[in-house]
């Protein structure tokens, strides 16, 4: 998903964004992503080119800041829409000014915080899914028996 236009003939326009200490030149959608977009973003309009357009624009223009200070694994678009990427150095691809150039891979939507409340706090929600898968493996287990 690279800017393709260039508005003169002969002239270098950079073809990465500037994010998060990467330079983004290409982004990866996983197909657990893309599933997740479709269950709890849009349902109509989940369609690579839209995910990644929609992407592409909001790291153009700043639209992406990362949910924790520490962490770079879990970023916030738009302040509402929590996303989980990791970030890959492109192999044999560098800037003007010899930097490595970086693709970013979206693993997974993981939805609003406008619509899922508990969202808000993330190392709480991961808590209680590792509580509640805990108690279901438990509770199975003793089923078998």
């Amino acid at each position: 998903m690279r800017d393709k236009i260039m508005s003169r003939w002969s002239t270098y326009e950079p073809f990465h964004v500037p994010f998060n200490g990467y330079k983004i030149a290409d982004i990866v959608i996983t197909s657990h992503a893309q599933n997740r977009w479709s269950e709890r973003v849009e349902d109509e309009k989940g369609g690579i080119e839209h995910i990644c357009s929609f992407l592409w624009n909001k790291l153009k223009y700043g639209g992406i800041q990362p949910y924790y200070a520490n962490e770079k694994d879990v970023y916030l678009i738009d302040e509402d829409l929590v996303m989980v990427s990791e970030f890959v150095e492109i192999k044999d691809e560098i800037d003007i000014a010899g930097n490595p150039l970086h693709k970013m891979i979206v693993v997974t939507f993981l939805g609003r915080v406008s619509q899922d409340i508990q969202l808000r706090d993330l190392k709480a929600y991961y808590s209680w899914l590792r509580h509640s898968r805990r108690m279901t493996l438990v509770k199975n287990g003793r089923k078998k028996r």
